[in-house]
């Protein structure tokens, strides 16, 4: 990571991995409906990517995405200091996150994108479809 200043540092060693407010909220509500998943796993042997709920039997990947690190159309923002790194860092994730669910989907995994900014209720309405296979649970 760049050089940044203290302040800068100390907030981002808070960022947690799992157990975000986001998934949990989501966690919740697809538990309130009756669904039972798995909580951060990755859903494919040897690739080291996880998802935040899987639905191993119905083959549903859920990814819960923070705006800033998945860079969301609606809420991105771009760091100044360090700018470029930042740029690279952010387009990487998006990158990886492509690529991610094309491996998925060759895999015939569904795959559920959730941004964090999204209502737990919607979420789980586009989830719990993909789960039941009540409909087409496309990402937001």
């Amino acid at each position: 990571m760049p050089s940044t200043d203290p302040a800068t540092s100390a907030r981002m060693a808070r960022q947690r991995r799992r157990d975000t407010a986001p998934e949990v909220a989501l966690r919740r509500e697809l538990h309130r409906r009756g669904l039972r998943y798995f909580v951060d796993r990755a859903p494919i042997r040897g690739v080291r990517r996880r998802a935040d709920v899987v639905f191993p039997g119905r083959k549903v990947a859920v990814f819960v995405d923070g705006c800033f690190w998945h860079s969301c159309p609606q809420h991105a923002t771009h760091p100044k200091n360090n700018a470029q790194w930042w740029t690279d860092k952010l387009a990487a994730n998006v990158t990886r996150d492509r690529d991610t669910d094309a491996r998925l989907r060759e895999q015939g995994w569904q795959v559920v994108r959730v941004w964090e900014h999204e209502a737990p209720q919607g979420a789980a309405d586009r989830v719990e479809a993909a789960v039941r296979g009540t409909g087409e649970a496309a990402d937001a």
